[in-house]
């Protein structure tokens, strides 16, 4: 593929660090969500912004036939890697933009997943107008996005780190609007999709990792873009101690893990169904 993400700002953010390291702590959740898709064997599927193949390599394993499509060069080698470790000649990784996928056809997926994805790309009408646009009519397009001003772990993990954070470029849509039921139904209507086919319900996703929560926060702060910002930021205006004594708060008080030396923190989100 031949992208035009270099002109997106968000290919920097993600290629910084390593999200394969966050990722890791989430295939037990992403098997379980592929799960519950009613995926085929066949099926042509587009997962969108899929990083190193959360759910595109479960998804391949039910016998879909599955392209992976990511911002960041990395992941998508990664992803690439992955697939063929595991066998699955039926999977491939590249990299595009969820805001112009110049380079697939109308109609050529029947189900476009998008797990935390896609919220993160530009021009989010966009967005939208691409995965109706590659659906075949009578497929599906399913989301997961994280929730603005949520309790729990995601939502308030990246709200406090905005707040050490500078502020965001003019024109800036945050894509915590992606957990809007109103802005979602807008976004797919604006798309060509009838309201009544855009359902929205809420979601649980759980990150499990074999360290504590202090030490899964270093993940975060080691290989996750925009904490990785946020920290840099409050590095840079002496406020360092602080952005991480509220994150190390934060992670340690969603810890559910009966063993301590474990992490397990749900997340909930909202998973979007979208009938072409």
């Amino acid at each position: 593929m031949n992208p035009t993400a270099t002109a997106n700002p968000n290919k920097a953010l993600w290629e910084k660090g390593d999200f394969t390291k966050i990722a890791s702590s989430m295939r037990e959740s992403g098997e379980a969500l592929v799960a519950r898709l009613g995926i085929t064997p066949g099926m042509k599927v587009l997962d969108l912004g899929c990083g190193d193949g959360t759910t595109a390599l479960p998804e391949a394993k039910l016998g879909a036939n599955v392209l992976g499509v990511d911002i960041a060069s990395n992941l998508v080698a990664a992803g690439n890697a992955r697939a063929k470790h595991a066998g699955l000649t039926n999977l491939s990784f590249e990299e595009g933009d969820a805001s112009a996928l110049t380079n697939l056809k109308d109609a050529s997926f029947d189900l476009v997943v998008s797990i935390f994805g896609a919220m993160f790309a530009p021009r989010p009408f966009d967005v939208a107008q691409e995965m109706v646009r590659v659906t075949k009519p009578g497929g599906r397009i399913v989301m997961g996005n994280w929730i603005p001003g949520d309790p729990t772990m995601v939502a308030q993990l990246l709200k406090i780190s905005s707040a050490y954070a500078p502020p965001p470029p003019a024109g800036f849509v945050s894509p915590m609007t992606w957990g809007i039921e109103d802005q979602v139904a807008e976004r797919f209507v604006s798309a060509g999709i009838p309201a009544d086919r855009v359902r929205c319900e809420r979601d649980s996703f759980v990150f499990r990792a074999p360290v504590s929560a202090s030490e899964y926060l270093t993940w975060f702060r080691d290989y996750y873009g925009p904490t990785m910002n946020a920290y840099a930021a409050a590095e840079a205006n002496g406020k360092a101690a602080g952005l991480h004594r509220e994150l190390d708060e934060l992670f340690s008080a969603k810890n559910e893990s009966a063993d301590k030396s474990q992490t397990s923190i749900p997340a909930t989100f909202l998973r979007v169904t979208v009938l072409r």
